[in-house]
């Protein structure tokens, strides 16, 4: 039997990793984007569980701007401007490259505007593409904004097609 692969990235404390398992004697592998790689054995698939709710690093964009794969790539932005805020993602080729991204990987981009006084919107920049919930006028679902104050949080989930090219949505 094969090995199976979660690709991914897999986020950590220790930044992202690609697991795999060895079907036949069950041992996994991680492998850390930083080159380090650990063995751990007998673990099964349903063993597994991967969440990406701790954000040890946040980036803060308080002016309208593009931002920075890195700011992207710690999966939480905040914003405490009085003014409107436009935040633009980076290029599908830049940010791909930032996450390791192939075909399939995931990014959860949460953006916090709790402390903010007004508006903050998302826009895609080149090879970043609105998917079709992201292009529907629902109340949540798909909106690119996000407000002020209490109600001031959102998650938006990328999906790349490729190494370079991802959609965008609302999910949260």
């Amino acid at each position: 039997m094969a090995n199976t692969t979660f690709n991914g990235p897999v986020r950590s404390q220790n930044g992202f990793q690609t697991v795999s398992i060895d079907a036949t004697t069950g041992a996994v592998t991680t492998t850390a984007t930083l080159g380090v790689t650990t063995s751990v054995t007998n673990l099964t698939t349903s063993n597994l569980v991967f969440t990406d709710q701790n954000h040890p690093s946040t980036a803060a964009i308080n002016a309208t701007a593009t931002a920075t794969a890195a700011q992207v790539a710690t999966g939480y932005i905040t914003s405490t401007s009085a003014a409107p805020v436009t935040i633009t993602l980076p290029t599908g080729t830049l940010l791909g490259a930032a996450l390791g991204a192939a075909a399939g990987t995931v990014l959860d981009l949460y953006v916090d505007n709790t402390a903010g006084a007004s508006t903050v919107t998302i826009a895609v920049a080149t090879n970043g593409i609105k998917s079709d919930a992201a292009n529907t006028t629902a109340a949540s679902f798909g909106q690119l904004t996000v407000a002020s104050g209490a109600t001031g949080l959102a998650r938006f989930t990328l999906m790349f097609s490729s190494a370079t090219a991802y959609a965008f949505t609302r999910t949260a």
